[in-house]
């Protein structure tokens, strides 16, 4: 039986934005696909999903089969089915998409995928057993997909999770308007029923010991990602409110979320999309996003901020915040400035404040979301890093023998995405599967 407590409820408000594509409707999208030869879609696909065979099955009618091409190559397909930027890559690689209407590639793996879920039918199986171990720090996508790749090839596979659930951010940080906790939840337990072992509540250098880690298996896998969110370094930040607490109550304890009527969101990433968009639709008479540089430099995806703009959240571009503002221990506003790059360019270069330009926008809730800070993992343990994160050569190997790493904690250069990471973790385990399959069987790294 599961570990895995049933999610909670969700708000209406935040219920998953679009609705399942009945048989019909997939039959009918999926005759559309041209079946290319060599497709774009697979290519521009992180894990490399053969998408024209996967729809090819939709369009049979075998959505089992379907799946279990999806599975083949990511064994996270639920949760990319529906926070991919598949505008970005597989949709918009479709050849269609030039003078047509490019496939709903992700809505169509959703499709398959939820079909295996309800239908209860288990298509993975566990390779033959090697007598070997590997421990799994982290149970986000990178985690969970290296280990359930370990155990598809014989390897015992044990996750440590410092959380109480696994699923990292699918779980704990993306708005349910995109990812509801069920769909991360099923995906933990599919790998459960695999034969992946999961000890949740367990950190390192807290209750979880590195060295021992190192005598009890033969290798070790970090996918722990980032840290906590950074300080803005403002007077009165202690009256900000973390912006990944804000998505996780959002989909744990909406009940008790405090939404304020005027909401402001420092920061122009997905996570501050998201923050908005549950102020918005918990209420809130006013959102605002202040970001220091413009929409040129912003991190989230372009079809996010016209999401956001549809939701009628409003944009302060090339504005700083410079201090958070209560009265009688009420919020009532965020003091900002207008900035100017220095040189008159845009990407990463040096602003200045604009002289005489501060202005107060009235808040009575600000939400800090700035990304987060570096993986701490590589000063506990000692790694080698680059540009502050773990440093890693192609086989996904650390400085330190025997210890690999993928997900957001590796990646210095680049877009951190939950299909890149699932990446990470199926190229990290081929790695370690290769190691292992090299060496004799001895206990230990």
């Amino acid at each position: 039986m599961s570990q895995w407590s049933d999610p909670p409820p969700e708000h209406a408000a935040l219920a998953e934005q679009f609705p399942p594509l009945t048989n019909h409707e997939a039959i009918v999208e999926a005759d559309r696909c041209l079946f290319c030869y060599d497709a774009p879609c697979t290519h521009a696909c992180p894990t490399h999903i053969d998408i024209p065979r996967f729809i090819k099955r939709i369009s049979t009618g075998d959505l089992t089969g379907s799946a279990r091409t999806i599975l083949d190559a990511n064994l996270l397909g639920a949760t990319c089915s529906r926070v991919c930027p598949v505008q970005e890559l597989c949709e918009g690689a479709c050849v269609l998409g030039a003078d047509h209407k490019p496939i709903a590639i992700g809505r169509l793996q959703r499709h398959a995928m939820d079909h295996l879920q309800a239908s209860g039918v288990d298509v993975l199986r566990a390779g033959p057993p090697t007598g070997r171990s590997v421990a799994v720090i982290g149970a986000g996508p990178a985690g969970l997909a290296c280990a359930g790749e370990l155990v598809r090839r014989g390897h015992a596979a044990t996750v440590f999770e410092k959380r109480e659930l696994g699923g990292g951010l699918s779980t704990y940080g993306i708005i349910g308007l995109r990812e509801p906790i069920r769909v991360a939840l099923s995906e933990v337990e599919m790998l459960e029923r695999l034969g992946v072992t999961f000890r949740t509540q367990m950190e390192l250098g807290v209750n979880l010991d590195f060295a021992e880690l190192r005598e009890s298996f033969d290798a070790i896998f970090l996918a722990a990602g980032l840290g906590t969110t950074p300080s803005l370094g403002i007077e009165g930040e202690e009256l900000l409110t973390d912006g990944l607490w804000y998505v996780e109550q959002s989909k744990l304890n909406w009940g008790a979320l405090h939404v304020g009527r005027n909401v402001v969101v420092i920061g122009a990433g997905n996570t501050a999309i998201d923050c908005a968009t549950i102020a918005r639709r918990l209420g809130a008479e006013r959102v605002t996003i202040v970001y220091r540089r413009t929409k040129n430099e912003m991190s989230a995806y372009p079809h996010e901020f016209e999401f956001a703009l549809g939701e009628g959240i409003e944009f302060q571009f090339l504005t700083q915040p410079v201090r958070a503002l209560a009265k009688d221990g009420q919020r009532f506003g965020l003091e900002c400035a207008q900035v100017r790059f220095t040189d008159g360019a845009s990407r990463r270069h040096a602003l200045e404040f604009v002289p005489g330009s501060e202005f107060l926008i009235p808040a009575d809730q600000v939400v800090k979301a700035i990304g987060q800070q570096k993986p701490p993992l590589a000063a506990l343990l000692g790694l080698e890093t680059a540009g502050g994160y773990i440093r890693i050569d192609v086989e996904h190997r650390t400085s330190i023998p025997g210890v690999y790493a993928g997900g957001d904690g590796v990646r210095a250069a680049g877009a951190c995405s939950t299909v890149m990471a699932v990446e990470d973790g199926k190229l990290a385990a081929q790695s370690i599967h290769r190691m292992l399959a090299a060496k004799p069987v001895a206990q230990g790294v």
